[in-house]
């Protein structure tokens, strides 16, 4: 029985970067992140409670990609990843919650790259990109907020996870079948 949960564990996605903002000051047009992030060709917005421009209650601190220089920033971190293995950025995007319009947010992991739309009232949901690394090394993922108002798309709860390869489950699945077939032999012994 061990073995078999030691096996199913192995199967789950491994946790390589996990950030929710709550450890980075609250502040505007912000540069210095606890999380290793860079702030490129603009400004982004560390927000939210306690009474910081808290536009989604009830989720600590979090990023307006928009910031406050009339210009938006690309917000921009990496993470080392293994040839041939696939990864997932998780990540919740909510609308600038100002009555300001759609949000479009650009983003990008590795060569991957995809446009996500808010409206302005939308509050957080979970998205996701993946990438298939062709190569081991730094990868970098990043949000680029379309806006130069002030007043853009929300980030919270940004995740990269290592996808078990397919053999994984069926080793899994054959360790369990073998499990199986021990524990009958036993029974009717």
């Amino acid at each position: 029985m061990a073995v078999a949960l030691l096996c199913a564990s192995a199967a789950q996605a491994s946790t390589i970067f996990s950030d929710n903002f709550d450890g980075d000051a609250l502040g505007l047009n912000v540069v210095s992140f606890n999380g290793g992030w860079s702030v490129s060709d603009g400004a982004v917005d560390v927000i939210g409670a306690p009474n910081y421009f808290d536009l989604q209650p009830g989720n600590g601190h979090y990023i307006d990609l928009d910031g406050s220089s009339f210009k938006a920033g690309v917000f921009a971190n990496s993470v080392a990843v293994a040839s041939g293995v696939t990864y997932t950025l998780s990540f919740d995007l909510a609308g600038n919650n100002r009555n300001a319009g759609n949000d479009t947010v650009v983003v990008n992991f590795g060569s991957n790259s995809q446009t996500f739309t808010r409206q302005a009232g939308d509050s957080f949901q979970t998205f996701t990109l993946n990438y298939t690394a062709t190569a081991s090394g730094n990868v970098a993922f990043s949000f680029a907020d379309q806006g130069n108002d002030r007043q853009g798309a929300l980030l919270d709860r940004v995740t990269v996870t290592a996808v078990p390869e397919p053999e994984t489950y069926g080793m899994l699945l054959g360790g369990l079948a073998v499990l199986g077939a021990v524990t009958r032999r036993r029974r009717q012994a």
